[in-house]
């Protein structure tokens, strides 16, 4: 007697109904929905039957075809068939009649493994033993909260990873995961959630963004950009546009184009009352950047004043999550690299010093990138400004502390660090300190 197959009718009975939402999926709709995905995808006609999705729930038949089994992985959003509770009892079969009751395993096992690894090696590299063996994850045919929440959470882990580690360690896997959270937005959401599953998209994309302007992949950057700035527009979510529009003016001042971040910055504040407190300072941080990068010293120190009033203004229940990363520690970074350009310039460094020292100290555990961007300023400022011994001593602070990133904007500071340590080149630890930037410039971008 077959034995009924109740995962597979309880992955039904949990999917609503797309003419009934408050019913499950019936046997018939989930038919039509496989022959229709089937004909979409492989242009292959099939007739599945309610009768038929009736005998899968049976256990009758245990192992559908191929295209089947494929299309109702889709539909109900898992990536093995074994989730639905699909048996191939004819390949279990064939598996029990090859045992090794006569065979040491370990020394066969040892021996296969040898074999296979040197064959693999003799062939040429081993990556390419991974082309085309991956298969994509299928889409679920239905996105709500869970879905949307999963990518949120996803999205604060890359964050993670990136502070601690750089952009150029994890591109890749941002990347692929943009690309199949992108595909969600064609998938069936109720409306009411479709704001926010654009929102948490748009959120991803900016992480991914800004994970690539750091592993040195421009143009890929300012095209995830733009994609993550029209999924916050189509949410409707104005304050993670502007954390987009804010990380473009970045990625433009970094590149050698400040009056265009400028004008990014300045796009984002169009309308302020639509803005947190913790957006409003990182968009005049931006403004103080640019302006620095163009001499216009005034200016920068107004846009500062201005970022200090709005950061005064903060607290934590007001703030969207993606703005999390905004503490006192990090506004220190962001106004005070404005000061230093400025100090570099002829302006009195104490202000500058002041608040990137603070900031080097408040950095809590994993932010690794921030706190050494912040150590490599300030020790560009106090080789230019001030003793160079002291800035010696914080630039093997900062190398010592970017020396696990792989992050183009760390290696470009400490390529600043040691144009400005160039100046006092006649000095054994100057010279050693410039040796070691090399030496770790050379390792993380050869």
């Amino acid at each position: 007697m077959a034995t009924a197959n109740d995962q597979f009718r309880a992955a039904r009975q949990r999917t609503a109904s797309l003419a009934f939402p408050d019913e499950c999926l019936s046997r018939q709709e989930l038919a039509e929905l496989a022959n229709a995905w089937i004909w979409e995808h492989h242009h292959q006609k099939v007739e599945l039957t309610g009768n038929y999705i009736g005998k899968l729930e049976q256990g009758i038949i245990r192992w559908p075809g191929t295209l089947y089994r494929e299309a109702f992985r889709v539909i109900f959003g898992v990536t093995k068939d074994s989730a639905l509770g699909f048996v191939n009892a004819r390949a279990r079969s064939r598996r029990a009649v090859v045992k090794l009751d006569d065979v040491d395993r370990k020394q066969f096992f040892h021996t296969a493994a040898v074999g296979m690894g040197t064959l693999a090696l003799e062939g040429g590299p081993i990556a390419a033993l991974l082309e085309g063996s991956s298969e994509p994850t299928p889409i679920p045919h239905r996105i709500g909260t869970p879905e949307i929440d999963q990518i949120r959470t996803v999205t604060r882990a890359f964050e993670s990873w990136s502070c601690a580690y750089g952009g150029g360690v994890v591109r890749e896997a941002v990347m692929g995961q943009l690309r199949w959270s992108a595909d969600l937005l064609e998938a069936t959401c109720p409306e009411r959630l479709r704001p926010e599953l654009y929102s948490a998209v748009s959120d991803l994309a900016e992480t991914a963004g800004y994970m690539t302007v750091d592993a040195g992949a421009q143009q890929e950057a300012r095209r995830v950009y733009r994609f993550a700035l029209a999924c916050a527009e189509q949410a409707k979510d104005w304050n993670l546009r502007a954390e987009i529009l804010s990380s473009m003016a970045e990625q433009a001042i970094w590149t050698g184009q400040p009056d265009e971040g400028l004008t990014l910055a300045e796009q984002a504040l169009v309308r302020p009352d639509w803005l947190t407190p913790a957006i409003r300072a990182v968009l005049h941080t931006d403004r103080a950047l640019a302006l620095a990068t163009m001499r216009r010293v005034q200016e920068t120190l107004t846009a500062v004043g201005t970022a200090d009033e709005h950061f005064a203004h903060v607290t934590s229940d007001n703030e969207p999550s993606f703005m999390a990363f905004y503490t006192a520690a990090h506004h220190g970074l962001y106004t005070g690299r404005s000061l230093a350009d400025l100090a570099i310039l002829g302006r009195d460094p104490g202000e500058a010093t002041t608040r990137l020292t603070t900031a080097a100290t408040g950095y809590p555990e994993g932010f690794v990138r921030s706190r050494a961007m912040c150590l490599t300023k300030l020790a560009s400022l106090t080789m230019a400004t001030g003793d160079p011994l002291q800035a010696v001593t914080i630039g093997h602070q900062a190398l010592d502390v970017a020396g696990t990133l792989r992050s183009h904007r760390t290696t470009d500071n400490l390529r600043d660090l040691a144009h400005y340590a160039a100046a006092h080149q006649q000095l054994d630890e100057v010279a050693h300190l410039r040796h070691r930037i090399s030496t770790l410039v050379c390792t993380s971008h050869p």
